[in-house]
């Protein structure tokens, strides 16, 4: 599927406001490929398809994790976790997307992991960081983001996001924590 006509399709799913959140996370991810060396065209597809699911029926994106073999575990936590694997699902099978660097970005944007690649890290932080999110913080950690190394974006990323769910007494998926505790020991490694 061409670019123009995923754009439309993805708008078609999406309410208004989070469709100019998609375009907002491909701008702010081409900028972070861009910068880091890697694919803007991989970047930009993952960073377009990353929501594509977060407004289906909550049954129906169970029925997709189940049915289509992924980590079932997603579902013991809050459902917006939910479309990410949902979504990796919808980008093969009706967006054509075969590559798996790209689907795993899409898969994990959500909750990090342990050995993301690149890719996967500029999904995440672009999609927490893009310039139209104002949480307290924001502006200092979209300036972090665009100018520290791509792991230590990464750990002020999820240090913010599982400091936001203890804050509000949320489970925070093991993914989550094991990113945040590979990061720590990443950034602390290249000080030393």
């Amino acid at each position: 599927m061409e670019w123009r006509q995923m754009k439309s399709e993805v708008k078609k799913r999406l309410p208004e406001k989070r469709y100019e959140h998609v375009l907002r996370v491909v701008d702010m991810a081409e900028r972070l490929a861009d910068r880091h060396g890697i694919s803007v065209k991989r970047a930009k597809k993952a960073a377009l398809l990353h929501d594509v699911a977060k407004f289906m029926d909550r049954e129906e994106l169970r029925r997709i994790v189940i049915d289509y073999g992924e980590d079932e575990s997603v579902l013991d936590f809050h459902h917006e976790l939910w479309h990410a694997p949902a979504g990796a699902v919808i980008a093969r099978e009706q967006f054509g997307i075969d590559d798996e660097r790209i689907l795993d970005a899409i898969r994990y944007h959500t909750t990090g992991r342990a050995n993301m690649t690149s890719l996967e890290k500029v999904i995440y932080i672009a999609d927490l960081v893009e310039e139209g999110r104002t949480f307290p913080g924001a502006d200092t950690l979209r300036q972090y983001a665009q100018t520290a190394t791509l792991e230590k974006g990464m750990l002020e990323s999820v240090r913010h996001t599982v400091r936001f769910l203890l804050e509000k007494r949320a489970q925070v998926h093991p993914d989550s924590l094991a990113c945040y505790n590979e990061h720590v020991q990443l950034v602390r490694e290249t000080k030393e």
